[in-house]
């Protein structure tokens, strides 16, 4: 739960973020948001990173690229994302994709928490390895 509100530079890197991942269906990296908000180094970054994981502003999993969220993402994106991915797996397995590919965008599905899809997308890759 978030203690206190974020200061107009956090609120600027937390505006950025979301639309970032709104967009691109993936965090920003570092050196991404250093050049969109114009800081001159990622270590300043990292520190507003650092701050707002603590404040409970953003959700940032560990040892992983790319996992840095809004704690609040709105659920319109939330909603955008989820068709998105489900598009994509649609297509993909429309086309005959290895299943080894499909996992990435099932395991986002499960990241952003959209488990009806995630069960749902994970019983077909199922049966398409024992039917292949």
């Amino acid at each position: 739960m978030r203690s206190t509100r974020p200061t107009k530079k956090q609120k600027a890197m937390l505006e950025y973020i979301e639309q970032f991942i709104v967009e691109n269906g993936y965090s920003p990296s570092y050196r991404e948001i250093m050049v969109g908000l114009d800081y001159n180094s990622v270590a300043t970054v990292a520190k507003h990173i650092e701050n707002l994981v603590a404040r409970g502003h953003l959700i940032k999993r560990p040892n992983s690229a790319r996992s840095i969220e809004p704690s609040n993402m709105d659920l319109a994106g939330a909603q955008d994302h989820r068709q998105w991915l489900c598009e994509q797996i649609d297509k993909r397995i429309e086309a005959g994709v290895d299943t080894d590919d499909l996992y990435v965008l099932v395991g986002a599905l499960k990241v952003l928490g959209f488990q009806s899809e995630l069960e749902k997308y994970s019983e077909k890759i199922r049966q398409m390895q024992t039917d292949s």
